[in-house]
């Protein structure tokens, strides 16, 4: 029996409510995000538990493993509830050394979505994020041809609903003038916070934000201050930091990942700690 769902929902679409705090699954690889988990049953057993967590919103990619992880869900959750939607994301491959290299023809983004449906098992993609760039920051680059080829595939009703990855506010405007757009994927936590406009404007535009990293780039002295509101409130830094994300907007929706289900459990769990105004001050100023 499912658990009441984790920190509420966010209703995007007609036909897309999530849970704010979702399940990330890129962990459910082996080292590296490359090759098959060691425990296979347990990466199993983590979904499940996400599941009958109340998580309704699990992000994915046939990148990572390359094939695995969609793999893993597929025989994990399929056929999968009513309401759980799968987010995935395309624009890249893996090479046979386990390294990351953008993909972003517009036939290999086709070809990369037909790859998601078939090792998911499902005739149409609830979400589908385009990743236009790295990890290390964003840039006004055109997506119209890439996200185009994507909308394209909406309109064929291979795809219900589009996001975007690693982008700027422009490339939010120019891809929302092609399709409506409704999550954006950044790196965004206590210490980089370079996307605190594009945090409120995806508020003000109900698009939800998908912080990844919420741990990085905290340096020692940052590291300090969140360890002592932890303490305080009797709270591991993790769950401090997600809960931040939480309070910091109202379409702030998270993808923590996780290959344990004790770890997976102390995630959630972070779905429901309140954060005083005072500890929110003292958080507030490590991205200063």
């Amino acid at each position: 029996m499912a658990s009441a769902t984790p920190a509420g929902t966010l209703t995007l679409a007609d036909d897309l409510t999530i849970s704010r705090m979702g399940y990330g699954a890129m962990q459910l690889a082996g080292p590296g995000v490359f090759g098959p988990p060691k425990d296979r049953d347990q990466a199993i057993a983590v979904l499940r538990e996400a599941v009958d967590l109340g998580v309704t919103h699990i992000d994915t990619s046939d990148y990572y493993g390359p094939v695995v992880v969609n793999e893993i869900i597929k025989e994990a959750l399929h056929p999968y509830p009513a309401d759980l939607h799968i987010v995935t994301k395309v624009g890249a491959r893996r090479g046979d050394d386990g390294s990351w290299n953008a993909s972003l023809d517009p036939d290999d983004l086709r070809a990369q979505v037909r790859e998601n449906l078939e090792h998911l098992g499902l005739d149409t993609l609830d979400v589908v994020n385009l990743r236009i760039d790295s990890f290390e920051g964003t840039s006004d680059e055109s997506v119209a041809e890439q996200f185009g080829a994507l909308a394209e595939l909406r309109q064929q009703g291979l795809i219900r609903h589009l996001g975007l990855s690693g982008v700027s506010s422009a490339q939010l405007t120019e891809a929302q003038a092609i399709a409506p757009v409704v999550t954006v994927q950044n790196l965004y936590n206590l210490a980089t916070r370079q996307d605190d406009d594009l945090v409120e404007r995806c508020a003000a535009e109900n698009i939800a934000f998908a912080s990844f990293f919420p741990l990085g780039g905290i340096s020692p002295l940052q590291s300090e201050t969140l360890t002592s509101v932890a303490a305080r409130l009797e709270a591991s830094p993790q769950q401090v930091a997600l809960a931040w994300l939480l309070q910091r907007s109202a379409t702030t929706v998270l993808i923590p990942g996780t290959s344990s289900v004790a770890h997976l459990r102390e995630n959630v769990a972070a779905a429901s700690l309140e954060l005083p105004a005072d500890a929110v001050a003292q958080l507030d100023a490590i991205g200063r």
